[in-house]
């Protein structure tokens, strides 16, 4: 495993928050998979093109990726040693050979230079502790020409998770925990931050474009409450509280779900995000 740099974030994604995530997997697919094809198709991946996924979790768009090039290449990097045991074992089970994880920090990952063709994220690249270093060592692993495509959150008002979680105001102690520009989920939810970080970087042609996906985040009111609250900060902010708050931010969260149900139960809250691309351009060191 290369030099950790961040971390805060290895402490979290090593602990409680990456066995949650290794453990919920299918229900965190479940949330984020409608943004999995229109990342592929922006990154251009074909029949032998060699992929980086930064931030890969348990590898669901790192497999997603291998199948789309199957004389190439998938490498899937990560934090957490939880999620990338899961991703090497539903690797296995699917019997993808050209798919590979490793253990480290994209931001002083010793990648050898322009080994990739596309580098991708679904979520990944919003935590580093230094997004520019961290973008400029993603950029020389990829070739003269690769292409970068990655998702991130927009603003938390335009997701609908976060509009669930602020139905708690004035029960549970939430203060800014959605804020854009803060280290953590919202940090690149400015457009002009993201240009100005990848132009930094040594990017070029970096479009943000705004795409929405609906997501699955339980399979009826109750459960998804239970869910949502089972989260990082969901059990962060359950925990400052007495055991009567808790109950009564249960049946709230449960009550303003409800009015999100689909015709099968199931609870679909809408994710508006950045699909942001960016070329390493030639003659970039």
């Amino acid at each position: 495993m290369s030099e950790i740099v961040n971390t805060e974030q290895a402490q979290a994604w090593n602990g409680p928050e990456g066995a949650h995530w290794a453990s919920h997997q299918d229900r965190w697919n479940a949330v984020n998979e409608g943004f999995d094809a229109p990342l592929l198709d922006a990154a251009g991946i074909t029949g032998s093109h060699r992929t980086l996924d930064v931030g890969c979790g348990a590898g669901q768009t790192t497999r997603l990726a291998a199948l789309r090039s199957p004389r190439g290449s998938a490498h899937g990097l990560d934090l957490s040693g939880p999620m990338l045991a899961e991703a090497r074992s539903r690797a296995a089970l699917e019997g993808l050979a050209h798919v590979t994880f490793e253990q480290g920090d994209a931001q002083t990952h010793p990648f050898e230079p322009g080994s990739f063709d596309a580098a991708i994220s679904r979520y990944g690249v919003m935590f580093f502790a230094d997004p520019e270093a961290a973008f400029g060592n993603i950029g020389r692993a990829l070739r003269p020409g690769g292409r970068l495509a990655f998702v991130c959150p927009a603003e938390p008002s335009l997701n609908g998770w976060v509009t669930a979680m602020a139905a708690l105001r004035g029960i549970l102690p939430l203060g800014d925990f959605a804020a854009p520009g803060l280290p953590g989920m919202f940090s690149l939810s400015s457009p002009g931050r993201v240009r100005a970080v990848l132009t930094a970087a040594g990017f070029a042609d970096v479009a943000v474009d705004p795409v929405e996906a609906y997501g699955t985040w339980g399979k009826d009111a109750d459960d998804a409450a239970e869910f949502l609250l089972d989260t990082g900060p969901g059990r962060h902010f359950l925990g400052q509280v007495d055991a009567a708050a808790r109950d009564r931010a249960r049946r709230t969260l449960t009550d303003h779900l409800r009015g999100h149900g689909a015709a099968d139960g199931t609870i679909r809250l809408l994710s508006t995000s950045w699909l942001v691309t960016a070329v390493r351009p030639a003659g970039v060191s």
